[in-house]
């Protein structure tokens, strides 16, 4: 059995190179006697990323924690998963923690009403989520009721969350930020919100927006609440640092803010100019880039109040970033900065700016989706099968009359060490790939073929087992532990549930959420059970940095086996696509009490096959119609009973009212 630190072949190049960085073996052999859920805790980073939320206790299941009323409790995940299945919700499951989207938003808030203290600034923070980060219903619902508390609003970038945002929220407490393209319909309805008590604020993002509210304002006899977005110069770092900079698609530039204003003091209205906005990109990791464009923003909002315009809000946008890898660096999943500094920094670079100016503290405005909801999500799901690149206890018998090249690569196998193990590894690759070609060519059967890749996997073995006992590996074999990792088979879609590890290689934290007083002894790559090549996980968080493979426990048929992809909150929800029409899945809306009991407040069924084949205009029950039509036919011919033709039209509509995803 590998030990952690290996991993399984897969491509047919005789050097086995690896398809992204490369990077030195690393050869590490737990001692099994010795193992604790402390060690699973140091190998996967729970602590670091977990920001107390997540640890693993002492019967090795990953539990989350929860502040309840000053109490803190803890609940096991497993204890979670056995609700579930009492319930009937089938892997995979969406598990909502409702506590931590709470401590999150209060987080948010009591930090930067503390730093306002702190700091002596004169006026407050109102934040407010950005539906698009998650639009479920549930979310959504949950931020409001905790959002009251602090005038905690929203942000709607379309006519849709804009309805969704005067449903829920309270006229007398948050605001509702208006971002986006914007209709006659949509400034329509933010102009009527007005006369409703909400705070609404239309922020112009393009000049063509500014006639359309000029003339719904004349025409509604409303004056608005109105905000501009500026196209800051600025430049961050980060996956998404195109929403920065000159060639950011939405924002005004200097020209266009000068003729707003010109516009808005010639029809009377530059009154109505109360917010600036700006935003420089998600998950923000150099606080630097947070502070600079703090400070650039603070010019603008000092000219525009030099203009005449009655500034009283100043939007950063989003970007607070969410440490996805535990690292607290810069990288592009991790931040080098505490909500304490961010909130510190913010504030003191309004102060450091404005004061000079003599100009009155605005209200801070953040657009915090992503830190907000991420923690919040957990996907659960169960490993189906395990494909292994390891050889049989010994090497195949090579037959007197095999081919020539089969038993040059039989003899590769015999007296491998360490001064030959490069020649032998060249050796083999040479042999396998010749092999391959004469079989494509007919000119050697299958079984010549079958026995001498088992042979080379017995030589990759041997020369893995030699290179364990050396402290230098030669140069060549950096591949050599991603290309013999296993593949575990995981019940879930990257397309419908992780739709952001397909589309931008995001990193989430992975890892299994039990048996962690067991040493993970192998080393594998997740795949999902779309058919799809790209549907799989491959890059994972481990302590010491990015890791190719993810260390496994050895997968028991008999026995289920969870996993738990964590921090999903923000976007993977909304983003999922219907690939191979693997719909939503099952979600458990679940809330911890301080006494560590927990129930379950809400249950959702995932999409039915039924459910899926209408989002693409399929109509189920003229399926089922034709089907009967063909089973009739099948009886008249006598191919099938009346018998078989009920049970098989029984079978077709049990199908339709199904999970989308592997059913036991």
């Amino acid at each position: 059995m590998p030990p952690i630190g290996y991993s399984p072949p897969s491509d047919d190049n005789q050097s086995l190179p690896m398809q992204k960085p490369a990077r030195k073996l690393r050869v590490v052999t737990p001692d099994l006697g010795d193992w604790t859920p402390a060690a699973s805790a140091e190998l996967y980073g729970i602590r670091n990323w977990g920001a107390g939320y997540f640890d693993i206790n002492e019967a090795g299941e990953v539990t989350v924690r929860a502040t309840v009323e000053g109490v803190g409790a803890t609940v096991s995940l497993m204890d979670i998963i056995e609700g579930m299945k009492q319930r009937g919700l089938q892997m995979p499951v969406l598990l909502r923690l409702d506590n931590l989207l709470e401590a999150q938003i209060s987080l948010l808030n009591d930090t930067f009403a503390k730093a306002i203290q702190t700091a002596g600034y004169q006026s407050r923070y109102r934040g407010v989520f950005p539906i698009k980060v998650n639009q479920q219903c549930s979310v959504i619902e949950e931020m409001a009721r905790v959002g009251e508390r602090y005038g905690h609003g929203l942000e709607a970038g379309s006519k849709a969350e804009l309805l969704i945002a005067l449903a829920h929220l309270n006229p007398e407490s948050g605001y509702i930020i208006c971002n986006g393209y914007k209709d006659e319909e949509f400034v329509d309805l933010a102009l009527k919100s007005l006369r409703l008590g909400f705070k609404c604020l239309i922020v112009i993002e393009t000049p063509t927006e500014l006639p359309i509210v000029l003339e719904a304002s004349k025409r509604l006899g409303i004056r608005p609440m109105l905000g501009l977005r500026v196209k800051l110069a600025a430049k961050v770092e980060g996956k998404w640092n195109e929403s920065s900079g000159d060639r950011s698609i939405f924002g005004l530039t200097t020209a266009q803010i000068v003729e707003l204003v010109d516009d808005l003091r010639k029809h009377e209205m530059l009154d109505c100019l109360q917010l600036l906005h700006y935003h420089l990109g998600s998950q923000i990791p150099n606080i630097r880039d947070i502070r600079g464009g703090v400070q650039e923003a603070c010019r603008y909002y000092v000219s525009l109040k030099k203009e005449g315009a009655a500034l009283g809000y100043l939007d950063l946008g989003g970007g607070l970033g969410v440490d996805y890898d535990g690292s607290q660096t810069n990288s592009n999943y991790s931040k080098n900065y505490s909500l304490e500094e961010y909130c510190t920094d913010v504030i003191e670079a309004i102060m450091s700016t404005l004061g000079p100016e003599n100009i009155p503290h605005p209200v801070i405005v953040t657009e915090s989706g992503r830190a907000t909801v991420a923690y919040s999500s957990i996907l659960l799901f169960n490993i189906l099968d395990v494909t292994s690149y390891e050889p049989g206890e010994s090497a195949p018998v090579v037959p007197e009359d095999e081919h020539e090249l089969v038993k040059n690569l039989r003899e590769v196998l015999n007296g491998i060490t360490a001064k030959t193990a490069k020649e032998a590894f060249n050796d083999a690759g040479y042999y396998r790939q010749e092999i391959r070609e004469l079989f494509r060519r007919g000119q050697i059967p299958l079984r010549s073929l079958s026995r001498a890749e088992s042979i080379y996997l017995h030589i990759v073995w041997a020369i893995i087992a030699v290179l364990q006992k050396v402290k230098r590996p030669p140069a060549g074999f950096e591949g050599l532990e991603e290309s013999l990792a296993d593949i575990y088979y995981g019940n879930f879609s990257v397309f419908q549930s992780l739709p952001d590890v397909w589309a931008i290689e995001q990193v989430f934290p992975v890892m299994p959420v039990h048996r962690h007083n067991e040493a993970p002894t192998r080393r594998a790559i997740l795949a999902d059970i779309t058919c799809d090549s790209d549907g799989k996980i491959d890059c994972f968080i481990e302590s010491g940095g990015m890791k190719r493979t993810l260390p496994v426990h050895t997968w028991i048929e008999s026995q289920p086996y969870y996993f738990g992809a964590f921090l999903v909150g923000a976007y993977q929800e909304t983003l999922g696509d219907l690939h191979n029409l693997m719909g939503d899945t099952n979600v458990a809306s679940v809330r911890i009490h301080k006494d560590g009991t927990f129930e379950f407040v809400r249950e959702m069924s995932g999409d039915s096959i039924s459910d899926v084949l209408t989002y693409v205009e399929y109509q189920p029950q003229r399926l089922l119609e034709q089907l009967r039509k063909t089973a009739e036919l099948a009886v008249r011919n006598q191919r099938i009973t009346v018998a078989q033709r009920q049970e098989m039209l029984e079978s077709f509509a049990d199908s339709l009212r199904g999970y989308t995803y592997y059913e036991d």
